[in-house]
């Protein structure tokens, strides 16, 4: 099983979000489409950003890099789609 760790953006409130899973299309269907999280209030997502890893905690330790300060930083210089 892989592992992706992804990051979307909302062009209408300019928020990223940073998360990991092992369906990345299942994953962005509960974003856009379904759920009741955080991320629904800043629809529409756009994925900038996806790395896979075929080691779960690989991924997660690549998610905990994004959210920290220079992870955070990478974020910034990713292109934003307009």
């Amino acid at each position: 099983m892989s592992f992706t760790v992804y990051i979307l953006y909302s062009v209408a409130y300019n928020k990223h979000y940073t998360g990991f899973t092992s369906n990345l299309q299942e994953r962005m269907k509960s974003h856009n489409e379904l759920g009741h999280d955080w991320t629904k209030k800043y629809r529409p997502w756009q994925l900038i950003y996806e790395r896979n890893f075929e080691d779960k905690a690989e991924a997660m330790q690549h998610e905990k890099w994004l959210k920290s300060g220079v992870g955070r930083d990478f974020i910034k210089t990713l292109q934003h789609p307009n």
